[in-house]
This record gives C-alpha cells, sequence and structure tokens, in this order.
C-alpha cells in the first residue's frame, strides 16, 4: 500500500492531465479511436510503473490470437493484475470489472478510457446484461481481461476456485480463451515497500471453441485454473 500511496502523491501532475484528457475523449468520442484510447492507458501506466520502481516481464505473448476476439481469464492477486497485462499486451484489450470498483477515483476514468464493462452485480438482471454486452463485444473482435475469482484476498501466488459463471462470455461468444497466469502482481501495490519489484505475465496456449464446447461451465473453469496452477508452479521451480 505504501507504494501505490507514493506513486499517486508522485503522479499527481500526470494523474490530473490524464483526467483532463479522459474527460475531452468521453465528450469528443468519434476523434478517438480504440488504438488511441488504449495508447493513452498504456502511456499512463508506464509512467506509473518509472515512478514507482514497477517491472513486468511478459512470457508467451506469442501464443495470442492474430486475430478476432477473445477473452483472457487470469487469476487476481491485486489493484496492478489488469495493468501489468495491458503493459504486456500490444493489441487494445479491455477489462470486465465489479461496478463498485470501477467508480472509486481514477478507476472511474480509467475504466471510462478503455471502455470497459462495468458489471454490476447487485441484480439478475443487471449482471446478465453486462454478461451479454461483453459477449457481444468480444464476437466482435474485442479483447477481453476477466478475473474469474471474482476478486482478491491477499493470495498472494495461490490461485482460488474459478467461477464458472465467468465463462459464460467466452463460450456464449465461441471465442478463444486464453489462460493468464500472474505471478507476484500483488507486490507492487500490497507490499509496504519502496524497493524495484518485477512482476511476471504469463499468456498461456488459447483454448479454442473447438476444444472446450462439449464442456460444462464448470468444466471449463476447472481446465483454465489447472493450466494456470500448473504455470505458476512450473516458472516458480525454474527460478
Amino acid at each position: 500500500m505504501l507504494r501505490f500511496c507514493f506513486v499517486i502523491l508522485i503522479s499527481i501532475p500526470y494523474i490530473l492531465l490524464y483526467i483532463g484528457k479522459s474527460v475531452y475523449i468521453e465528450h469528443h468520442p468519434k476523434r478517438y479511436t480504440e488504438k488511441d484510447r488504449y495508447h493513452i492507458a498504456v502511456s499512463c501506466i508506464r509512467i506509473m510503473q518509472r515512478h514507482g520502481r514497477i517491472h513486468t516481464k511478459a512470457y508467451g505473448t506469442e501464443h495470442l490470437p492474430a486475430t478476432g476476439g477473445y477473452v483472457m481469464f487470469a487469476n487476481h492477486q491485486g489493484k496492478y493484475d489488469a495493468l501489468g497485462i495491458m503493459t504486456s499486451h500490444q493489441k487494445p484489450c479491455t477489462v470486465g470489472i465489479h461496478e463498485r470498483r470501477s467508480h472509486l477515483p481514477i478507476a472511474d476514468q480509467f475504466i471510462t478510457l478503455i471502455q470497459g464493462t462495468r458489471l454490476d452485480k447487485s441484480t439478475a438482471r443487471t449482471q446478465v446484461k453486462g454478461i451479454l454486452n461483453v459477449i457481444s463485444e468480444v464476437a466482435e473482435g474485442r479483447r477481453y481481461i476477466i478475473f474469474p475469482e471474482g476478486g482478491y484476498y491477499h493470495n498472494r501466488n495461490k490461485v482460488h476456485e474459478f467461477s464458472p459463471g465467468s465463462f459464460q462470455c467466452a463460450i456464449k461468444s465461441k471465442s478463444p480463451i486464453v489462460p493468464v497466469a500472474l505471478i507476484d502482481s500483488y507486490k507492487p501495490f500490497e507490499l509496504n515497500s519502496l524497493r524495484s519489484v518485477t512482476t511476471q505475465v504469463h499468456f498461456l496456449p488459447p483454448i479454442y471453441y473447438e476444444e472446450y464446447k462439449d464442456m460444462s461451465t464448470k468444466e471449463v473453469a476447472v481446465l483454465t485454473r489447472k493450466k494456470i496452477v500448473d504455470a505458476i508452479e512450473h516458472a516458480q521451480k525454474a527460478n
């Protein structure tokens, strides 16, 4: 948490500029493409990484599908997770996030900038509406980051069970599932230290629709989680 507060304080001029830019883009949406928005978002993240002495190593980018939409399902460790994935992912992508968390200061403008989907889980109707939006956008070619654990619990590199319902957006859009293994992603904002930290993002080989179309959502969730857990264990043994 110490680093998070430090980064916010030292980056105030950039944050104000970024918020102003986000507001301008929101009022002139036709002037900015998805690629433009993504470039601005990633530039902001890189400033934060530099100020916070955060380094992220990416592995397996060659596994990412060259065309079409897909959903990246990643283990969830903390506030830095989506940021680490985005700076490791060359093409524009966005995120599905809990409605309540999406309206926190700075996060609100960020989600608006990258045109993420706010998932309102207060009622079954609003939850389905959010999922349908993700399904529609993935089918049209957008790339999404989803955290199927539903939240993070100071679990560090331990992976909790995945919610089968999270996989509906991939199954219904018949899109590739890209498992993403995050290692030490909790360190940037969870440790009370300003020492340099390094996180890892591992993009694993996609699970294509033809491979999982006859599986239940629970089986898909178990399979994806196993691939992530195995990748984390393999990487830790290698180090």
